[in-house]
């Protein structure tokens, strides 16, 4: 892996004559070189590369990253899966992304067709939570105005950390005491008469519950919601060097904004082809 973006400026002794010409001389890479040297980056060094702000709050309450992998030509999934885009690297971030943050918060259709299991806790990243007073691993929110999810999944019979779900005005009583009887902490986030789950009130809701750095994986619908409401803060967009055609959805697939949100670039790394951005909201 190697960044490209931004590249460390040099030091005073890096941009001596001097300096360079030994280095050249033994063969030794210059500033800018060693800077976008190909190496396997630890998982300390990733997590420390994609650290959430201190504190972590955005306008919203919380601090809320995405994390979406694309191909070439736009498509967020493959077969109705992000998996067949991802790779080795990516997957490293995953789980690099995971083990910093409170929640990650994800859609019921997601949660359905990636067959989503609960958090893990790793030892890699056990000493930076217990610093931040987080959990041993990140608790799961899953976002269902329906709340027509198998509650016997392992996400909800198996959490090291009590699966959250996140339900609007119209979920059924029915079902609703299906989820807490599996274990399940029901918020409620939306009291309109269309029943739908108002995203803007996911994330205060969340922040509510202590949970403040906040990472979703989608899927595009939701996504899309918490564009629309402002409240995205980062986006995290890994580029496969792959082309699928066909008519998958983009990363984000809902009503068009009204203006453009704007977005500044953070940093790009690269492995095997794979463009890992960050991108950080611009604040008004």
């Amino acid at each position: 892996m190697r960044r490209l973006f931004p590249v460390p400026a040099r030091t005073s002794a890096d941009s001596s004559a001097e300096t360079t010409a030994g280095a050249r001389e033994a063969g030794e890479p210059e500033a800018g070189e060693r800077a976008a040297e190909d190496r396997e980056w630890g998982l300390d060094e990733l997590a420390d590369a994609y650290a959430y702000p201190e504190p972590p709050h955005g306008p919203s309450g919380a601090f809320l990253r995405a994390n979406m992998v694309s191909s070439l030509d736009g498509a967020a999934h493959h077969d109705g899966r992000s998996k067949p885009l991802s790779s080795d690297a990516d997957m490293r971030i995953f789980g690099v992304l995971r083990g910093l943050a409170d929640a990650v918060v994800v859609g019921a259709e997601t949660v359905r067709l990636e067959g989503y299991r609960p958090a893990r806790a790793r030892e890699a990243f056990a000493e930076r939570r217990a610093a931040l007073g987080q959990a041993p691993a990140p608790a799961i929110a899953v976002v269902s105005a329906s709340l027509d999810l198998d509650f016997s999944m392992p996400l909800f019979t198996e959490p090291l950390v009590p699966t959250i779900v996140i339900t609007g005005a119209a979920a059924a009583g029915e079902r609703i005491e299906r989820a807490r009887a599996a274990g399940a902490e029901v918020v409620f986030a939306g009291a309109g008469p269309s029943g739908r789950v108002d995203a803007a009130a996911v994330v205060s809701a969340l922040a509510e519950l202590g949970h403040t750095r906040l990472l979703t994986e989608g899927g595009p619908t939701l996504l899309a919601q918490f564009a629309a409401a402002g409240v995205l803060d980062e986006l995290c967009l890994a580029m496969a060097p792959l082309v699928t055609a066909g008519d998958a959805k983009r990363i984000m697939d809902g009503a068009e904004l009204g203006e453009p949100e704007q977005f500044t670039l953070d940093s790009v790394l690269e492995e095997a082809g794979f463009l890992f951005t960050r991108y950080r909201r611009i604040h008004q």
